[in-house]
């Protein structure tokens, strides 16, 4: 019995539930810098991929408005439709949404002339995690497709605690976080022995 669907609906409630008990001035406060280790991996000049959070995911804005003000450019998930591989694509101005567009999942995205790029440090959004780096995510299988496709992008999650999970079923698909940042912890991975 595949146990993920039964995984991704409990978390979901569990993230829901976590995010609406947060006050609104908190959520602006939480996940405002990348922790020191975390930023080394993209230096000055690199390239860095976040993703535009929906309201119940740990949010990435101000990761992307650091990263940009210390000398990285930013991309974002592209899709040319439901159903399409994922790109990612430049997203040029962290403060201002004007040059985004409803993607076909509902999250904002660059606009199709945005260069396609391959970031060297990926954000990961995740429904759960491990301390050991794995991760469940939303079932689409987007971005372990394309991490497999880039296996030389390092994948960082975001996410907030309520989200650790003792253990998760893993496929021989399934690809480690080099680490997860939540508002109190940062987990290095231990997998393969990449314990940072």
């Amino acid at each position: 019995m595949n146990e993920k669907p039964l995984l991704r609906a409990r978390f979901r409630k569990v993230r829901r539930e976590h995010v609406a008990a947060l006050p609104f001035a908190t959520r602006k406060l939480l996940f405002l810098r990348p922790p020191a280790p975390i930023a080394s991996l993209a230096p000055e000049g690199s390239l860095v991929g976040l993703y535009h959070a929906t309201p119940e995911e740990a949010p990435a804005r101000a990761y992307a408005q650091w990263f940009y003000e210390n000398g990285r450019t930013i991309a974002l998930p592209w899709f040319a439709g439901r159903g399409e591989a994922m790109r990612f694509r430049l997203w040029h101005d962290p403060f201002d949404d004007s040059g985004l567009e409803p993607g076909p999942y509902g999250a904002l995205q660059p606009g199709e002339d945005a260069p396609e790029v391959t970031p060297a440090l990926a954000f990961v959004p995740l429904l759960a995690f491990t301390a050991r780096g794995e991760r469940l995510g939303q079932g689409g299988g987007h971005y372990d497709r394309w991490l497999a496709a880039h296996p030389a992008v390092i994948p960082v999650g975001l996410a907030w605690d309520c989200q650790l999970a003792g253990a998760l079923p893993a496929e021989p698909h399934d690809r480690p976080l080099r680490a997860v940042v939540t508002p109190t912890r940062f987990y290095a991975n231990t997998i393969d022995g990449e314990d940072d």
